[in-house]
């Protein structure tokens, strides 16, 4: 159990605690709709459930300190603004669904097994939900959503001269023709990369959008991430010859309707999305250090083609090797790199705030490696269904009365705040800061390949601290639509 007293009680009202747990029901209602209706892929290299578990528990432990140093140098909001002019692993999935929920569910385990009351680290629920709210505000400010979810499962992020701009640049594809068949291989070999990458999960790919295009075409974002030797040590060497880290590919899409673009950047279009309904691409890198998505072999579509080509090549390349150096790893290796995948799904707003470290984004904390020998795979299977579907552990039954958003039982997958802390009842009000951890891999080299070449982490978070992209100084930041469509609100 925690210390269950706090000698210096923080300031916490109704309010903070109404708005808090508003916002873990919404979590809560996302999750249950997100794991019951999505496709569940299977790993015979990666024990999933296993790994999956640890970065919840090292979320737990470490997200709100984390925050608290990244919002120390720049705030939700401005992260925000600045990942909408991005394709990295600061939009959806990342920020949109996974920072809260891992961090939630990762609370949901421990109060289950006795380590936790629901009314401790009751600060840190707050902050952690609190930067999640104003982060998404922001994101979303186009098209005034808190969550894709709220907008019917749609990603409208960008302001319209961006989607202009992309239709603009697009070249146009031929079914059959050499820019078609070098896209559609691109487009395969790059999506088995990020799945090896990300310890066969599907996080370093989502999609955005769609936009409306014409009454027949759609406009569909989909960014690969985490492609370089950037931030995964499980690159390093590996990933040397891929040029970028982070691939947006603006796709216009004929005769299709995406009905749906959920919070894990997946989509469903009618009828289905076939290589034949392709009809424009547009090709763009962007991080940290950029003017927003910069063109990657756009020229013409010779260009294009050859790029894709390229990339297609090394990205194959890279698939073969990093195959090779997994085979060999052992079971804690393969624990650590999906466990570290997940946790580190958000670490982006660290690259951005200009203060990431590998000490807080790439090791396991020991008050959840602890947990370790616990997650055989016959138990992480059961204990993770249990949590985000079955919904029978002790915590998730409410009152007989109840009827869940989803399913109408009288079950919750999340606890929310418990009032009576303005009642006096004790609490803990944060969990201790990140300890020392550590990890079965080798340890990050000093490479990370960025838009400015290959820096140390020193040169990369000096000039991330240092940059402000034109397209976020307020000037033009603050020119949103409503000011653009009405002279006499813009100056």
């Amino acid at each position: 159990m925690t210390d269950p007293v706090s000698p210096e009680r923080p300031a916490i009202s109704y309010a903070q605690l109404l708005e808090t747990n508003q916002l873990i029901q919404a979590c809560a209602d996302s999750t249950y709709w997100l794991c019951l209706t999505r496709t569940v892929q299977g790993s015979k290299l990666y024990p999933v459930s296993a790994y999956i578990l640890l970065s919840y528990l090292n979320a737990f432990y470490r997200y709100p300190s984390l925050i608290r140093k990244v919002e120390a140098s720049m705030p939700a909001e401005e992260i925000a603004d600045r990942a909408r002019q991005m394709g990295v692993k600061a939009q959806n999935s990342s920020i949109g669904w996974a920072l809260p929920s891992f961090y939630l569910l990762g609370r949901e385990y421990l109060i289950n097994l006795g380590f936790l009351r629901p009314q401790d680290a009751i600060e840190d629920v707050i902050t952690v939900m609190d930067f999640w709210k104003r982060f998404q505000l922001s994101w979303h400010r186009n098209d005034g959503h808190l969550t894709n979810a709220d907008y019917n499962q749609r990603a409208q992020i960008l302001p319209h001269s961006a989607v202009q701009r992309f239709a603009g640049e697009m070249h146009k594809v031929e079914p059959g023709g050499a820019l078609s068949v070098a896209a559609q291989r691109f487009l395969a070999t790059v999506s088995q990369y990020g799945f090896l990458v990300s310890a066969e999960s599907r996080i370093s790919l989502t999609n955005s959008g769609p936009y409306r295009l014409t009454d027949d075409s759609q406009l569909l974002m989909r960014d690969f991430m985490d492609l370089g030797e950037t931030s995964l040590p499980w690159l390093d060497d590996i990933a040397s010859d891929m040029p970028f880290n982070n691939l947006t590919v603006a796709m216009e899409v004929t005769g299709c309707h995406f009905h749906l673009v959920d919070d894990w950047g997946s989509f469903e279009s009618t009828p289905e999305f076939t290589p034949d309904r392709l009809t424009g691409i547009g090709l763009y890198t962007s991080d940290t250090l950029s003017e927003g998505h910069v063109p990657v072999g756009m020229d013409t579509p010779e260009t294009l083609t050859a790029m894709l080509d390229d990339l297609s090549d090394r990205a194959k390349a890279a698939t073969d090797k990093l195959w090779l150096r997994m085979a060999e790893w052992s079971r804690d290796q393969l624990i650590d790199a999906g466990a570290l995948s997940y946790y580190a799904i958000c670490k982006e707003i660290a690259h951005i705030a200009g203060v990431f470290d590998p000490a807080d984004w790439l090791e396991i904390d020991p008050r959840a490696e602890r947990f370790r020998p616990l997650l055989s795979d016959e138990y992480a299977d059961t204990a993770l269904g249990e949590l985000v579907g079955g919904l029978t552990l002790p915590s998730q039954q409410t009152a007989p009365h109840g009827m869940m958003k989803w399913s109408d039982k009288p079950t919750r997958v999340l606890t929310p705040l418990p009032l009576s802390v303005l009642n006096g009842a004790p609490f803990l009000p944060r969990m201790a800061p990140p300890m020392p951890g550590g990890s079965h891999l080798p340890a990050k080299n000093d490479r990370y390949q960025t838009t400015r070449g290959v820096l140390s982490l020193a040169q990369y978070n000096e000039a991330a601290r240092a940059f402000v992209p034109k397209s976020c100084r307020p000037e033009e930041n603050f020119r949103c639509e409503t000011a653009r469509a009405y002279p006499g609100c813009d100056r």
